[in-house]
């Protein structure tokens, strides 16, 4: 897959099974999310891998216990299962940010290595989702993934394998965000 069309096919795919990738795939992964834009070298951003059968357990029950907290009821305890099982692997992409320089310079880093990392797992045949809404904000979560009070979960990529190939055309017509000059 050369890169035009790894850029263009990518989508999200909220229903992923085995295969995921392994540890020498997600070392790969890891090292292509950490080649983005980084303005300072600050590396505003940090990641926590789930790959085994207890750390996946481990996810679902905080999950779990997240939704069972909130105000929101039933619905969000079996939307907390769904979301638990959505993939095999899970990373969680946490934006660190440094003191004393722009927040949203190192913000749009952060955003980018968690792009750069889906875009690295379809590159070695691995679909994934980005996960974010009120999971990220989780205080049971945050705690599980030490995060400070500066840091911020910006999302849960979900890794694994599409069992359905998606060749639909997403934002073809570029006339509709586009101006040129």
């Amino acid at each position: 897959m050369d890169t035009l069309e790894l850029l263009t096919t990518r989508r999200s795919t909220k229903t992923l099974t085995a295969p995921a990738p392994d540890e020498l795939q997600w070392d790969t992964i890891l090292q292509a999310a950490t080649q983005v834009p980084d303005h300072g070298h600050l590396t505003p951003w940090r990641f926590v891998v789930i790959h085994s059968a207890a750390g996946m357990a481990r996810f679902q029950q905080i999950l779990h216990d997240t939704a069972v907290q909130s105000p929101f009821g039933e619905e969000v305890v079996a939307k907390a299962e769904r979301v638990g099982k959505m993939g095999p692997n899970v990373a969680a992409v946490i934006y660190s940010p440094k003191a004393g320089k722009p927040e949203w310079e190192q913000n749009l880093s952060a955003g980018c290595a968690a792009y750069a990392l889906q875009l690295a797992a379809k590159a070695q045949g691995f679909d994934s989702v980005w996960i974010s809404g009120m999971w990220v904000h989780s205080p049971l979560l945050r705690q599980a993934f030490a995060c400070t009070d500066k840091e911020k979960i910006i999302g849960l990529m979900m890794v694994g394998t599409s069992p359905v190939v998606i060749d639909q055309a997403k934002n073809t017509d570029t006339a509709q965000f586009a101006e040129f000059w």
